[in-house]
């Protein structure tokens, strides 16, 4: 049973802004409740979601009785529209944060007007540097500025209204009539001195930067070439994307947050701002299927500069990197904050950072294959870098690995693993082939034809007449879904029929579906977990390519259900069908995308 603990909002009751370099949560009733800042793995300075009492926030309080709150992107873009409505007054906060070049601008922006009514106000900047553990000191510059100071980071925090310091917070109380609008501006300042000053002139600087940025999300939205079935949400499943991507690296995080539950009071709660070869690999799929190849062309660009660092190891490739490519991502767990709903430890970096993952290669290289097919030819240099790459695989695909999942206890042999070793042989002699690039023919071919049919030979198990988890197993992985996808199998192989109607029976409830019984299947982690929203992505996709089209369409546009009012998804669903895990999750949107691409091909005859 969950906590119904009143302290804590629940997630999907959040909607996120960001700037590329760091983004923040905004609840429904106008609290920006989660900040890192200036980018995505910094420390917090709002982080009240992770503790309502010590995290820190950033709250705008209509005084209103028995209001009830709407909240909505303005078209097309991510700037966020916050609305209360009671009989006595209505009220809109828009809060978007301005696409700027430099981590260190980074600016948040809250506009307040008053649709109707005379409203009192009550406003809260109460931020928490460095996860809540660093003393700061609130300095009044005048009645319509205060800065905030601590050891590693000042902020500032300007309104053309007037505001006090107390109890090291800055506050404010005022009263709006009819069409009356509030400008606030939270930004960094710079070690040499303040930047130029707004104060006198807030509104013209918040009516310009609006501008600025919905002609900047309208602009990049616009590029999409997609026209199919569900337009509204692929877009909105994009602009998440593009908001989780590094406009300065071209790398892409995880998800916006670290530390929300995967259980509510458990011990599953991770840090997932950290760029994964994995993810980013399928974001950069999903960007190149919408046709925005600049961002995978970026993303190459990064993945390169990987290569290059380790050029004395060029076979090492790691499972993640921070943002700008550094590899420790140290796991600490920050033990003065009670977590979510006190779901704890609250951890930040991440111990599955040095974990060996072996289908890393595989999606890199198909994203990188589908990058020359569809955005530009990759180079020769950028080949040589690749082919030390394809032959650590040839070398070690029989490897036990941690898997997709980044199980914490033992290494197996993992079928997925070793379908994307697989993937990686296969897409670089392809890309050879077409390029005529020189490479180990014999080596990669007899590599390649060796994996597959280990996989045939080692994985099936004839008694369940499925593909099974891991070698010598008998436990169902959601991750076979990917089989026919990375066209591996044929969606109307008998072999695979037979798995699908297994995993159906052993891991689907309508459309939701579990990524593996961790009751049958020891992981390392105590307790049980939702069900994992890309694998529901996942199966739609299976059923569509199987030409199962009415099944496939009716359990996508449920699945479209369970999104939050923003259309935005989590890590997983709940008992509840509340969102669970760190929030919004990259895995999520871009499987939602594949899935609406290929389900739009198939009813219009096009697979």
């Amino acid at each position: 049973m969950i906590e119904q603990d009143q302290n804590y909002k629940p997630i999907d009751h959040y909607g996120i802004i960001g700037n590329q370099h760091t983004v923040a949560l905004v609840s429904n009733n106008g609290s920006i409740d989660y900040m890192c800042f200036p980018r995505f793995d910094s420390p917090s300075i709002f982080a009240s979601l992770l503790d309502a009492k010590k995290g820190g926030k950033f709250t705008i309080e209509p005084l209103l009785n028995d209001e009830d709150y709407k909240q909505q992107y303005l078209p097309d873009t991510n700037i966020l529209l916050t609305r209360f409505l009671a009989y006595e007054g209505m009220v809109e906060i828009l809060d978007f944060m301005p696409v700027k070049e430099m981590e260190h601008n980074c600016t948040l922006i809250r506009q307040i007007t008053v649709i109707r009514g005379e409203i009192d106000f009550n406003m809260c900047c109460a931020p928490r540097f460095n996860y809540a553990r660093d003393e700061h000191e609130a300095k009044q510059i005048n009645e319509h500025e205060i800065t905030f100071k601590s050891t590693h980071w000042n902020i500032r925090l300007m309104a053309d209204i007037d505001m006090e310091v107390k109890d090291g917070d800055a506050v404010a109380n005022f009263t709006l009539k009819e069409k009356d609008t509030v400008n606030i501006v939270l930004e960094a300042v710079s070690e040499k001195g303040d930047k130029e000053d707004v104060k006198n002139s807030l509104k013209q600087y918040v009516d310009t930067t609006f501008k600025e940025t919905n002609n900047y999300w309208k602009k990049w939205i616009s590029k999409s070439n997609y026209k199919g079935m569900w337009k509204d949400m692929m877009n909105r499943s994009a602009l998440t994307l593009k908001l989780l991507t590094s406009y300065h690296y071209g790398s892409t995080v995880a998800a916006a947050t670290f530390g929300l539950p995967e259980r509510v009071g458990g011990e599953r709660n991770w840090d997932y701002r950290y760029t994964w070869i994995r993810d980013s690999a399928f974001t950069m799929y999903a960007f190149i299927r919408l046709g925005f190849t600049f961002e995978a062309g970026e993303f190459m660009k990064w993945i390169r500069t990987q290569f290059e660092k380790n050029i004395d190891k060029p076979n090492n490739l790691q499972l993640m990197y921070s943002i700008d490519g550094k590899s420790d991502l140290h796991e600490t767990e920050l033990n003065h904050l009670e977590g979510y709903k006190k779901s704890c430890p609250v951890r930040i970096g991440n111990g599955a950072y040095n974990q060996l993952q072996l289908d890393i290669y595989g999606e890199l290289m198909d994203s990188i294959y589908l990058y020359d097919k569809y955005g530009e030819p990759i180079t020769y240099d950028f080949w040589e870098k690749l082919c030390p790459q394809i032959d650590y695989v040839c070398d070690n695909w029989q490897e036990k690995d941690h898997g997709i999942w980044e199980i914490r206890s033992e290494t197996q042999e993992f079928i997925y693993s070793r379908v994307m070793c697989w993937v990686a042989v296969d897409r670089a002699v392809r890309l050879a082939e077409k390029r005529s690039f020189p490479y180990p023919w014999e080596k990669w071919r007899k590599v390649r034809d060796e994996i597959y049919y280990d996989i045939y030979n080692n994985f099936w198990d004839d008694e369940l007449e499925s593909f099974v988890q891991h070698k010598g197993s008998k436990v169902i992985d959601a991750s076979v879904l990917l089989m026919p996808l990375v066209r591996i199998i044929s969606p109307y192989d008998p072999r695979w029929l037979c798995t699908l109607k297994k995993v159906e029976k052993e891991l689907v409830t309508d459309t939701l579906v579990y990524r593996y019984n961790n009751q049958e299947f020891e992981d390392g982690l105590e307790g049980d977990e939702g069900t994992f929203s890309m694998c529901s992505f996942w199966y739609v996709e299976c059923l569509a390519r199987g030409g199962q089209l009415e099944k496939a369409r009716l359990y996508f546009e449920k699945m479209l259900g369970y999104g939050n009012h923003l259309g935005l998804f989590a890590e997983q669903i709940g008992l509840r069908g509340e969102q669970l895990g760190n929030y919004p999750q990259a895995f999520t949107h871009l499987g939602l995308i594949s899935a609406a691409f290929a389900l739009n091909r198939s009813i219009n005859g096009n697979e």
